[in-house]
């Protein structure tokens, strides 16, 4: 008898757990899934004797240039968020690197931003000049040979593999936004007639360009972060600026805003810091540089202290799977008018490569666009911040324009996604003359402007 009622027991108490093991999984799937973050970090330093922008690698140091970034998974697709300590990456270099970043999140190439810094004591890569070099025999621009580049992608992509399997729930997002003093400055410095009459670059010595006012810049650092409680997760900042202090050294150098990087790493070590380079294409900080070696310390704590002013005025706010979106405007970008092909292809077979921007990357733009390519314009949508991803050196214009078009929202803005189109002037910029804006830098027309404030209009309207 004792028998029989332990039995019918045992199966009155199993068949209540798998009732109450389907009213839990009733709950749960009623329930939205939680927002994760998975955050990844590899190092992009090249080996010694490899080419960077300019120079080959002739010793290391200890700083190192990485390459890294966020995976955001909520109810659609996740989406990667990537940042580089290089020059630029260009047309299929792009497109390399967001479809091996894409395959390994399990996501799509319109849903992955890679953008870089801009750091010129660092590697460029553009996989379409690469190719085009090849095919005509020339053997002399070693800049393009991307084995280390695709060594880079491959790591990168197997640090998005294992950050997937320790993704973090993410229960709330930041904003904020502090000014940076001392950092900026316009490099256009224009005369009574209003053309481009001096280029106050990155280091200016001459002292009475340096006391030109600042001008035109957008001087805010701007923090968008994601939280597990109260635990900061990653915090990603946004800055226009160009990064140099100085360069042509032969030692990579992620530079002054790579060391406000590390600085505010090791005041907020919970969370991973990705930094990126907002609209600088006509923005350096020629008037607070002079080129003195002691300066680079001095940029990266001014900028590190807007940083940190940034983040202690952060606002929390609770983040949903709803609160997560994105959008892709896919944009044809003019071709500048004095790109010829049969010019840049004898050029290319009779003279040496010189500058960053030299033939091989025009004729590789070129190529792209004669084929139809189109450059993904996209926004990330984070309860009421909005974050744009465009191309190229952006005057800082856009990224004023962008901020007036919904002052009603926090907009930040990461410029330096595909290198192709090189620097992207205003319309009345293009006349004004300047370096930004002439031949040897910038591979679109000035009817470019046009079709970016479309996009960004699109993507920022309501």
């Amino acid at each position: 008898m004792r028998r029989l009622v332990d039995v019918k027991f045992c199966a009155w108490i199993v068949s209540w757990a798998f009732l109450l093991a389907g009213s839990i999984t009733a709950v749960q799937a009623a329930e939205p899934s939680a927002v994760k973050l998975a955050v990844f970090d590899v190092d992009a330093t090249p080996p010694l004797g490899s080419a960077m922008a300019y120079d080959p690698v002739k010793r290391l140091d200890e700083m190192t240039l990485r390459c890294r970034g966020i995976v955001l998974v909520g109810e659609e697709k996740p989406i990667v968020l990537c940042a580089f300590d290089w020059i630029g990456i260009a047309n299929e270099g792009h497109d390399e690197f967001r479809d091996a970043l894409a395959e390994a999140a399990g996501t799509t190439r319109e849903r992955v931003a890679v953008h870089t810094l801009h750091q010129h004591d660092a590697p460029g890569c553009d996989f379409t000049a690469e190719r085009i070099l090849r095919e005509m025999g020339q053997m002399n621009y070693g800049r393009f040979e991307g084995t280390f580049h695709r060594q880079v992608i491959a790591r990168a992509a197997n640090a998005i593999r294992t950050a997937l399997g320790t993704a973090q729930p993410v229960t709330h997002y930041g904003w904020g936004q502090a000014d940076v003093k001392e950092v900026a400055s316009n490099r256009r410095i224009k005369g009574p007639d209003g053309k481009v009459r001096a280029t106050r670059y990155t280091a200016t010595r001459d002292p009475a360009l340096r006391a030109e006012p600042e001008g035109v810049i957008d001087p805010q650092v701007s923090i968008l972060s994601f939280w597990n409680g109260e635990k900061p997760l990653a915090v990603l900042s946004y800055y226009a600026c160009h990064p140099q202090s100085y360069y042509r050294t032969g030692v990579p150098s992620p530079d002054f805003p790579g060391l406000a990087r590390f600085i505010r790493g090791q005041a907020v070590p919970t969370a991973l810091h990705v930094h990126f380079n907002g609209a600088g294409g006509n923005i350096g900080a020629g008037k607070y540089n002079d080129g003195n070696f002691e300066n680079r310390m001095l940029l990266a704590q001014r900028l590190a202290a807007g940083m940190k002013q940034a983040f202690l005025a952060t606002e929390k706010a609770p983040l949903s799977p709803a609160d997560i979106r994105w959008q892709a405007v896919a944009v044809s970008l003019p071709v500048a008018p004095h790109l010829k092909e049969d010019e840049l292809v004898a050029a290319i077979k009779t003279e040496p490569p010189a500058g960053y921007i030299a033939k091989a990357d025009q004729l590789a733009w070129l190529k792209r666009r004669q084929a139809g390519h189109e450059i993904d314009v996209t926004c990330l949508r984070v309860g009421k911040a909005r974050v744009l991803h465009l191309p190229g050196e952006l005057f800082v214009e856009y990224q004023l324009a962008a901020k007036a078009l919904r002052p009603d929202l926090q907009v930040a803005l990461a410029a330096y996604g595909d290198y192709g189109p090189g620097y992207i002037g205003t319309a009345a910029a293009y006349p004004e003359g300047g370096y930004e804006t002439s031949p040897r830098a910038s591979n679109v027309a000035p009817e470019v402007e046009e079709v970016l404030m479309n996009a960004m209009k699109k993507l920022l309207s309501k």
